[in-house]
């Protein structure tokens, strides 16, 4: 009996490129997806760390700032603005009351001119020295709660509050 030896060809059939290249593809496209997701996630991540840094500028000037008008002719006012909007004044923390800068402004009040396409919003309120959680009429106390809403492009980032107490001086 003889036994013929089938030669078998070498190289890849069709089906065999057909399927590698589908995989090739599924794992390039899941590749490029990972890609675009990390950079959003990068993008936003930059943006909330703006908006931070931008809140804690007006933290800190409002910190620095007296709780009531140095200028003894001012004394009458109601608190809120002196002047229009926005505030150019800004002399104490209630001409910060129901203001919007845009562009934002920096821990020394200064205009930061190349950051147009934001803004911040800042009210205030006055807090009972009780029971901060209450609302009393403005003025009428000396503990206040400033908030601060940073945006970007018109769309709300941030929104930041904190309280702010008179510093009274002992006789």
């Amino acid at each position: 009996m003889i036994v013929k030896k089938i030669k078998l060809a070498k190289g890849f059939t069709l089906l065999e490129i057909l399927m590698t290249t589908v995989l090739l593809g599924m794992g390039i496209t899941a590749l490029m997806a990972g890609m675009a997701s990390t950079a959003n996630v990068n993008s936003s991540g930059s943006e909330i760390t703006q908006a931070v840094l931008l809140a804690q500028d007006i933290r800190e000037w409002t910190m620095n700032l007296p709780f009531h008008d140095p200028d003894p002719t001012q004394a009458a006012n109601p608190p809120g603005p002196d002047g229009s909007s926005p505030q150019t004044l800004v002399d104490d923390v209630d001409d910060l009351m129901n203001v919007t800068f845009s562009p934002p402004r920096n821990s020394h009040g200064e205009i930061l001119s190349d950051m147009d396409d934001w803004s911040e919003t800042i009210t205030l309120t006055w807090r009972s020295l009780a029971d901060p959680t209450q609302i009393v009429t403005p003025g009428s106390s000396t503990v206040m709660n400033i908030n601060v809403t940073i945006s970007h492009y018109g769309q709300e980032v941030l929104s930041s509050s904190w309280l702010k107490t008179e510093a009274f001086v002992s006789p």
